[in-house]
């Protein structure tokens, strides 16, 4: 019987005990495992596992997942993959920015130039944890950038740092053929020069107003929230004609939901609880580059 399914462990070590409590897991469940691999580098280990699953819908899988999630395994997870998507020949990768791409929150750096960052902060941790409105919260921390003198955005770009991994990951689906695109909640002024630095395919963010040299506090256009990651998956995926079922979305927020929930698999990546309560696959180390592994790449 063919593999259908996939269950990839990964973390920064991987003990016998972890991976053998999967696998009484799975069989428990009624899955045969066919085979059995190890690969990672010196960062994280990873361990993949081709199985038969005798039915595989979605809630086949999801019920799938939810036994695995119940195994006690220290600094170690799981991600159940469908072949068919580990296999396409052309997918998409769909990423948040803020605390995915990159390792900070650019709100909160340009705030900081405001003496509002710990203010900020706050406002954008409640947000991300789904307490808030995403585009009032936006509209109300933007507001303090008011009178910031356009340099401060040129500053901030140079105080950006890639989450680690994540050159290697864009550059990894690229070399294959995939398509990689970021949709954010942040700003166009500094992703913009970013997305030409690692050639993503498409990207898009929020637009903060700047007239005769400052920022203004406001932002122009309708804010990108959740509703909005979700669409431009769907666009993007429809315009590179990749089945939704061949896309992989990652991201950390509440904000990201929709877009986890549409995707072939979502990915939450250091995430708040809410998002890694129902994502379909965590990542709780700072590679973000496992990914690769996860969609195999």
């Amino acid at each position: 019987m063919t593999s259908n399914l996939a269950a990839v462990s990964y973390g920064m070590t991987l003990s016998p005990e972890s991976l053998d409590g999967v696998r009484k897991a799975l069989t428990g469940a009624g899955v045969t495992v066919s085979a059995e691999s190890q690969s990672g580098d010196g960062r994280y280990a990873v361990h993949t596992a081709e199985l038969n699953v005798a039915a595989a819908t979605a809630e086949d899988v999801a019920a799938l997942r939810r036994t695995v999630a119940g195994v006690d395994a220290p600094g170690m997870d799981t991600a159940l993959v469908p072949e068919s998507l580990r296999k396409a020949s052309r997918k998409l990768l769909i990423m948040d920015v803020d605390s995915t791409l990159i390792q900070q929150e650019v709100i909160e750096l340009l705030a900081a130039y405001a003496g509002k960052r710990e203010e900020v902060a706050a406002v954008t941790e409640a947000a991300m944890r789904g307490e808030l409105d995403f585009a009032q919260s936006l509209h109300a921390r933007v507001a303090v950038l008011a009178g910031l003198p356009v340099d401060v955005v040129n500053s901030v770009r140079a105080e950006v740092r890639l989450s680690l991994g994540a050159a290697e990951l864009v550059a990894a689906f690229k070399a294959a053929g995939h398509v990689v695109a970021v949709v954010s909640g942040g700003f166009n002024q500094i992703l913009g020069p970013l997305a030409g630095e690692l050639g993503l395919d498409y990207w898009i963010a929020n637009e903060l107003e700047i007239v005769d040299g400052a920022l203004t506090g406001k932002v122009l256009g309708a804010v990108i929230d959740r509703t909005a990651k979700e669409k431009y998956l769907r666009e993007w995926a429809a315009a590179e004609g990749i089945d939704l079922e061949h896309t992989i979305a990652v991201g950390d927020g509440a904000n990201d939901l929709d877009m986890l929930g549409a995707a072939g698999i979502g990915v939450a990546f250091n995430a708040k609880p809410a998002v890694r309560a129902v994502a379909d696959a965590a990542i709780n180390m700072p590679y973000l580059d496992a990914v690769r592994h996860i969609a195999n790449v």
